[in-house]
């Protein structure tokens, strides 16, 4: 068991808490190396988070012979660029999500690692929180017998940095996020069913900016068929009057709802009853699937989230969101080609 040292590129606000200390903290793992285009910002972060170098040129921190791996935490624009550095220096890639700014561009992150014979894993830590684990081992013991639909709601109201296009965060602008708040938050909620029921293999949706705050879409439905034959259905919101989410899982012989964005309890319902089941989030949530990416270049486990499940997810999202007006023809034709 070596310890992999890290390469972090980006200090930026999904560092801070939710997985720079993870890097620390998993086993057989330490932050070696940070980066960010200011230098005096990548040298704060440094020092306060323990990691003995930094940078303020991402080609520099990738060449460092003292980082094995590197992990991608910028903006979606720069996730395609970044990977296809590390690859070529043979550096197996950990990237925030969404993976990418569309499908196109995950495929080419994915045929560049492979070229380069190195692993590629994308941040959707839900797949390894315990919460979620207890979900899938309800589904796997046939606990609401054979699924039947699914459903997703996930409404908010404007941030006030939304308000003015003076203050827009850059999760709204679809050059540097790829789309807007759907994209991300509602590519958890997907990639999150991908690991639970499968591959989705149908989608239809519509987009629309309804209060026309920013560039990109505000409203989001969408219809989604599995490879299984379970259907699903989704509503994302975010001009509405409150804040609201929930997963809804129906099956023969009960039900199973969950919200990805809080803590509340998960609710199996049954003709016996209901039954809550609560945990607690990690103080770094990203840590878990991080101790899993670690153990993949150790040999000695499996990583749940790669860059193939990850990009099944950007294609969902890219199909519901920005991809309406396409025929079931070049629905299939994306699908195919995303076929690993």
């Amino acid at each position: 068991m070596r310890t992999i040292r890290w390469g972090m590129i980006g200090c930026g606000n999904v560092a801070e808490v939710k997985s720079g200390p993870g890097f620390q903290k998993a086993n057989h793992s330490r932050l070696t190396a940070v980066m960010r285009r200011t230098g005096a910002l990548a040298k704060d972060y440094a020092q306060r988070h323990g990691a003995p170098k930094w940078y303020d040129n991402a080609e520099a921190l990738i060449e460092d012979p003292e980082v094995d791996a590197v992990y991608i935490a910028t903006p979606p624009a720069f996730h395609k660029a970044y990977t296809l550095m590390s690859a070529q220096a043979r550096k197996p890639v950990y990237v925030e999500k969404p993976m990418a700014l569309n499908f196109e561009e995950c495929q080419m992150m994915i045929t560049a690692c492979r070229a380069a014979g190195v692993p590629l894993f994308v941040a959707y830590y839900r797949r390894a929180l315990p919460r979620f684990l207890k979900v899938k081992e309800l589904l796997d013991a046939r606990a609401i017998g054979e699924v039947r639909f699914v459903t997703m709601t996930l409404r908010r109201p404007l941030a006030a940095d939304e308000l003015t296009l003076h203050t827009l965060p850059w999760r709204v602008i679809p050059e540097i996020a790829g789309g807007g708040r759907f994209v991300d938050l509602a590519s958890h909620m997907l990639d999150l069913l991908d690991y639970l029921l499968g591959p989705i293999r149908h989608v239809h949706g519509f987009a629309s900016n309804q209060a026309r705050r920013y560039p990109a879409e505000d409203i989001v439905t969408g219809a989604f068929v599995f490879e299984s034959g379970v259907h699903g259905v989704g509503s994302w919101c975010f001009t509405g009057y409150d804040r609201w989410e929930q997963t809804e899982i129906v099956g023969t012989e009960g039900k199973i709802a969950y919200t990805i964005f809080d803590d509340r309890p998960i609710l199996l319902t049954t003709s016996q009853g209901s039954t809550p089941f609560s945990f607690t989030s990690p103080p770094h949530i990203q840590q878990p699937l991080i101790q899993t990416v670690v153990d993949a270049l150790n040999r000695v486990g499996v990583c749940p989230s790669t860059g193939e499940s990850a990009a099944r997810t950007s294609w969902a999202w890219t199909r519901c969101g920005r991809g309406s007006n396409k025929d079931d023809r070049q629905n299939t034709i994306y699908y195919a080609c995303m076929t690993f």
